[in-house]
C-alpha cells in the first residue's frame, strides 16, 4: 500500500502542479514581504546570522585588491574562540579603529561645545562653566554608547550587567561620583565659583586665604598667596563649613589692634590712627575707616582700627603691615609711646637675703 501511494504521488500531475504552485506563491510572497522571507528561510533551515561590521568591511576591502584581501584573510584567520563567540585579529583592528575614531570625534565635539559656551555673552562665568561640564558629560556618554553600537554589541545585553555596574559605583566609585555630583551642585547654586576667595586651612590648622582657580570634575583648585595650590575634593565643600569672603560682596573688613600708653593724649592718638588708615592705598574711603577704644589693658589703652578693602585675593597681611608701619611712623613723630609689658617685683627681706646683699655690696666695694 505504501508503494502504491508513493507511485500515485509521483505520477499524479495534479499533486505536482499543486506543490509547484504553492512554492511559487511562497517565493512571490517572500519577495514582497521581508518577514515572510525570514519565515521561509527558517522553514527551510537556511537562516543566516547577521553579518558583523568587521565582516562587511573585510569583504569590501577584499573586493578592491587581491593582495589586501589576502592580508585581511590572514588577519581574520588568527582568532580566539570563547564559547560560541569568535574574536579575530581583524575584528580587534576594526574595533580599535572605531573606538579611536569615536574618541577623536567626541573630543572635537567637546572642545567645540566648550568654545561656543565660552563665547556665550548672555551667561555668567558660573553658568558657562556648568554648561561646559554638562555638555562634556553628555557628549562622552553618547560617544560611549555609539562606539558600542558600531562594534555590533547589543545594547540590551548591557542590562545584564547593570546590577554589577551599580554595585561597582556604590562601592568602588562612590567618592568619584559623589565629587562629580557635588561639583555640579556647587556650580548650580553658585555658592562657590571661580574667582571667589575662601579660607583654606592646612593640616596644622593654620588658616590662609586662597582664590578658586578652577572647579574640576573631582576637585577644585585653590591658589593661596604663597602660590601653594590646594586640590580640595568637591564633596568636602558640600559637607564642611567654608568661609567665602566674596560670596555676595568682595568688600572685606579688616581689624588692626593698637595699644598706647596711659599717659598719651588719646584724642591725638585716635586722630593719628585715622590718618594712618586713610593714607594706606588699598583701604576704601567709603565706608570710611574707623577707630574704636576697646578697653583698658594691663599695660596699655587698647584701640582697634577698622577699615574695608575690596581685593581680598591680594591677602590681608600686606594691608595690615602697611597700616602698622604708618602708625609707628606717626607715633614716633608725635612722641606717642607704644608700651611693652611691665612687671613690678617686690622682694621680701629675710636673713639669708640680707647676707646676700651684704656680700654683693662688699664685693662691689673691693672691686
Amino acid at each position: 500500500m505504501i508503494a502504491a501511494s508513493v507511485t500515485e504521488s509521483e505520477t499524479d500531475p495534479t499533486t505536482e502542479a499543486d506543490g509547484g504552485e504553492e512554492t511559487g506563491i511562497q517565493e512571490a510572497a517572500a519577495d514582497n514581504d521581508p518577514t515572510a522571507a525570514e519565515t521561509l528561510g527558517a522553514d527551510n533551515g537556511t537562516t543566516e546570522a547577521p553579518t558583523s561590521a568587521a565582516s562587511e568591511l573585510k569583504e569590501v576591502v577584499a573586493s578592491q585588491s587581491d593582495t589586501v584581501g589576502s592580508i585581511v584573510e590572514t588577519l581574520d584567520s588568527v582568532a580566539l574562540n570563547i564559547g560560541e563567540a569568535r574574536f579575530s585579529f581583524w575584528d580587534g583592528i576594526v574595533s580599535s579603529s572605531v573606538i579611536l575614531l569615536v574618541i577623536i570625534l567626541a573630543w572635537l565635539a567637546s572642545k567645540l561645545a566648550r568654545r561656543l559656551l565660552g563665547r556665550a555673552t548672555r551667561l555668567d562665568d558660573t553658568q558657562r562653566l556648568l554648561g561646559q561640564k554638562i555638555a562634556t558629560i553628555l557628549i562622552w556618554g553618547f560617544a560611549f554608547f555609539l562606539a558600542i553600537d558600531l562594534m555590533g554589541v547589543d545594547l540590551t545585553a548591557l542590562a545584564v550587567f547593570s546590577g554589577a555596574f551599580g554595585l561597582a559605583i556604590g562601592f568602588g566609585l562612590q567618592k568619584t561620583f559623589g565629587n562629580l555630583i557635588a561639583g555640579l551642585i556647587l556650580l548650580m547654586d553658585k555658592s562657590i565659583k571661580p574667582g571667589d576667595v575662601i579660607s583654606v586651612a592646612d593640616q596644622a590648622g593654620n588658616e590662609s586665604f586662597g582664590q578658586i582657580r578652577k572647579i574640576g570634575i573631582r576637585a577644585i583648585s585653590v591658589v593661596t598667596r604663597d602660590r601653594t595650590e590646594y586640590l580640595i575634593p568637591n564633596e568636602n565643600l558640600m559637607v564642611n563649613q567654608v568661609v567665602n569672603w566674596s560670596y555676595s560682596s568682595r568688600d572685606v573688613r579688616v581689624k588692626v589692634p593698637i595699644g598706647v600708653s596711659y599717659d598719651t593724649d588719646m584724642a591725638l592718638a585716635e586722630k593719628l590712627m585715622h590718618q594712618a588708615a586713610e593714607e594706606t592705598p588699598r583701604i576704601l574711603s567709603n565706608p570710611a575707616p574707623g577707630v574704636l577704644m576697646m578697653g583698658f589693658g594691663d599695660n596699655s589703652v587698647n584701640f582697634e582700627i577698622r577699615f574695608w578693602i575690596v581685593d581680598p585675593e591680594d591677602g590681608l597681611g600686606g594691608v595690615r603691615s602697611e597700616v602698622l608701619k604708618r602708625v609707628w611712623t606717626l607715633f614716633q613723630e608725635n612722641d606717642i609711646e607704644i608700651p611693652y609689658p611691665q612687671r613690678d617685683i617686690n622682694l621680701r627681706g629675710n636673713k639669708h637675703f640680707d647676707q646676700l646683699l651684704e656680700t654683693l655690696s662688699s664685693i662691689d666695694k673691693k672691686g
